[in-house]
């Protein structure tokens, strides 16, 4: 991000806000903000010959690059001016930058907003006694995180790039995707106290406006003194505040966040973190990898299938063990309900405290295995669930059968591409666990009826949330609950993309004929 760009003082200036004239003054004023910090650097030299002029380089160690400071800046400007050479005081602001400074990026600035957010983004700020402005050059350190493979979206095909902490970073990776002079980047600074920056990008001509509008809207309405990771605005700018189902896509993929805005979608790129926001968000997107599109299309349909049949079982599998095993009995094969009544002959508790026994035990040992030191979490938290799992099954606690379910159960929720679905099926399977002990699989089926009410109720930005399916799109069931060829998604989705819905050219034969 260009100083331009982030340097943007405040319209509500006050005199005291404004620099002074005198050096002295504004090194003073500016110590006493930063409560004379020893990380912040005050270097004052003096240049010229025939008439010396003092001025004071600031920047905070650590942010900033001090080899590019003592390169670019104090070596040129320590260098004197050449006798013959005058230079009418009312100029050496603007000889400075265009003679000494030998850094990309320069700017005036004349207040100290602006001159605080300038230094304290890493940027050096040059002070000339007898001016009441500044000069900020970019020194910003270049010290931040590698660009390594995603921790959360692993692929077996793909890119092996994610994001990093950076912002600028970021949208690098995404611009090496898509170099087209129509993505466009929209700037926000957010938080009184953190001022973190933000980035909005889209691709201008295919992203609709009203989306962006609103995007922009929302963020400039959020009012808090911090932002230190993504999910503080998600939790600002989400349609609907009720609802344990995200609204708000989210990757750490440029492979992921560049596809979704070839479709029309918008970006939101936080700086110190390195998952995106992606809106709208569909419930198709979190059932969707970035692998279905680089292998083949039957495949990828096929694994699309074993995605949704796995929400299912993770959602319901413990709830339907309930209702048959308490009211439905008949249901179940002769030997089989043979098999289940003798393993429960021992189990001191209902089918529902004993399921409810096993998922929370399941769910503290997933939660301890993601809390330990990497080296010693898995280990745990598979020894524990097999110790456990057989230990309680031996005890009489719990029977075989329970602990079938429970692995079941907690296998099928790792098949989520997104993490955030997957902890909302996680939590809507004790409320129908209840439902299945007081109403067996009437209560199932009600409470699957109230998820799906519910669902067909979310919007994402005003566009349903259930869409292609509810409203039924069948030019978007392409790329929905299957996946055809490449050759045959040539449209946008409709819903998300009303503005340009065709995706470039037609598809040209290879006879060449179009």
């Amino acid at each position: 991000m260009s100083i331009s760009n982030k340097i943007d003082p405040s319209p509500s200036l006050t005199t005291d806000d404004l620099l002074n004239t005198s050096l002295a003054k504004n090194i003073k004023v500016i110590q006493n903000t930063l409560g004379h910090s020893n990380d912040i650097i005050i270097r004052e030299i003096t240049i010229g010959e025939a008439e010396p002029h003092r001025l004071a380089i600031i920047s905070i160690d650590g942010l900033s690059d001090k080899t590019m400071i003592s390169d670019s800046v104090i070596d040129k400007l320590m260098a004197n001016i050449e006798e013959e050479q005058e230079i009418e005081i009312t100029t050496i602001n603007q000889y400075v930058r265009s003679s000494y400074l030998t850094v990309g990026d320069v700017m005036n600035i004349e207040n100290f907003t602006s001159l605080y957010y300038a230094i304290l983004n890493g940027e050096t700020v040059i002070l000339l006694d007898g001016f009441a402005e500044g000069i900020v050059t970019s020194t910003k350190s270049a010290k931040d995180r590698a660009v390594t493979e995603p921790s959360t979206e692993s692929v077996i095909r793909g890119p092996r790039e994610s994001f990093t902490e950076t912002l600028r970073t970021n949208t690098a990776l995404i611009r090496r995707k898509i170099k087209s002079p129509n993505l466009w980047i929209k700037s926000r600074v957010i938080g009184e106290v953190t001022q973190t920056d933000v980035a909005v990008m889209y691709i201008h001509g295919i992203a609709s406006d009203k989306i962006v509008a609103e995007v922009l809207a929302r963020l400039d309405r959020i009012n808090i003194d911090g932002i230190l990771e993504s999910g503080y605005i998600e939790d600002f700018i989400q349609d609907s505040k009720n609802t344990m189902f995200p609204t708000i896509y989210n990757s750490e993929r440029p492979d992921v966040i560049a596809g979704e805005l070839l479709d029309g979608k918008v970006a939101i790129l936080v700086d110190g973190t390195p998952f995106v926001l992606v809106v709208p968000a569909l419930f198709t997107s979190f059932l969707q990898s970035a692998e279905d599109y680089y292998q083949h299309w039957m495949i990828s349909s096929l694994i699309r299938i074993l995605r949704f049949f796995g929400i299912s079982l993770a959602l319901v599998a413990p709830s339907l063990y309930v209702a048959i095993t308490t009211f439905h009995q008949e249901m179940l094969p002769t030997a089989m309900l043979i098999s289940i009544a003798s393993q429960r002959e021992g189990v001191p508790f209902p089918a529902v405290v004993e399921a409810l026994i096993m998922e929370l035990a399941f769910e503290i040992l997933r939660e301890a295995g993601l809390r330990m030191p990497r080296t010693i979490g898995p280990a745990v938290s598979i020894v524990g669930t097999l110790v456990i799992g057989q230990a309680a099954v031996d005890a009489g606690v719990v029977s075989a059968v329970m602990v079938i379910i429970v692995a079941l159960t907690a296998i099928c929720s790792f098949l989520f591409p997104a993490y955030g679905l997957s902890n909302t099926i996680r939590v809507l399977r004790f409320p129908l666990m209840i439902l299945a002990a007081m109403f067996g699989l009437f209560g199932v089926m009600f409470g699957i009826i109230i998820i799906i009410l519910h669902l067909c109720s979310i919007r994402s930005f005003g566009v349903p949330y259930l869409s292609p399916f509810a409203p039924l799109i069948l030019q978007d069931q392409k790329d929905a609950f299957l996946l055809l060829p490449r050759r045959r998604l040539l449209t946008r989705p409709r819903l998300v993309n009303q503005k340009n819905v065709v995706r470039g050219h037609k598809y040209v034969p290879r006879t060449g004929r179009k």
